[in-house]
């Protein structure tokens, strides 16, 4: 029988790779996205994009409202992207997103009888989100195998996370020898509704380290400066 699994696929760089290294790894990939009120739609974009290229099962986009609960950068249009380096968790951080849509993709894998859940974490070169670290994720993992039909009876779901001790030089390297089409993707916390991004962001930042460091052509699209 096929392994399934499904992939968080946000339409950026990390999630773009990692649904690429779950197909390469023999999984029949079903990729699960949020329309989360997050503050622009470009991302989405690129996820469909990606998961139309990659021909994957099924992608799902399931929409809730975390802008009711604010709190955070991309859902409250109040708080300012930070544009500079900061000191702690950065205000970009969106609180219990990964536990919320962890929560969804471990019900769809239920429904789909699914072997693992495939997240695009990385405890390296990261924003210092809480959620993106490996003890977070064996948590999760031990909460996903209790709380479901499957782990109560034996099988259990792994959450799997190819990127937690990579580089982001070393995720660009990853997906540029299983040819993942960066062009494609959108990291950028401010992206305009072409998708270019701002080029300044913490997400942006990253990226460009990424690429620089690992000596791989930058595909992304920036936005002309004024």
């Amino acid at each position: 029988m096929t392994k399934k699994a499904v992939v968080l696929l946000s339409g950026g760089l990390d999630s773009s790779t990692v649904l690429s290294k779950a197909k390469a790894d023999g999984y029949e990939v079903y990729a699960l996205s949020f329309d989360y009120g997050q503050r622009h739609d470009s991302e989405l974009d690129a996820a469909r994009a990606i998961a139309a290229k990659e021909q994957v099962a099924e992608h799902k986009i399931v929409p809730m409202n975390l802008r009711n609960i604010g709190g955070s950068a991309l859902t409250d249009d109040a708080i300012d992207v930070p544009e500079t380096e900061s000191e702690g968790i950065p205000a970009t951080y969106v609180p219990a997103r990964n536990t919320v849509f962890l929560s969804i993709a471990l019900g769809w894998a239920e429904v789909l009888d699914a072997d693992a859940i495939f997240i695009g974490v990385s405890a390296v070169d990261y924003s210092g989100y809480p959620d993106c670290r490996p003890e977070y994720i064996a948590a999760f993992e031990t909460l996903a195998n209790l709380a479901t039909k499957r782990g109560v009876e034996g099988r259990k779901v792994a959450i799997v996370t190819p990127l937690i001790d990579l580089t982001k030089a070393q995720t660009v390297q990853l997906g540029h020898i299983l040819g993942v089409d960066y062009a494609l993707t959108v990291s950028c916390y401010q992206a305009n509704e072409q998708g270019e991004a701002c080029g300044v962001c913490d997400s942006c930042r990253l990226r460009k380290k990424g690429f620089e460091e690992a000596g791989v052509a930058d595909p992304t699209r920036y936005a002309a400066k004024p």
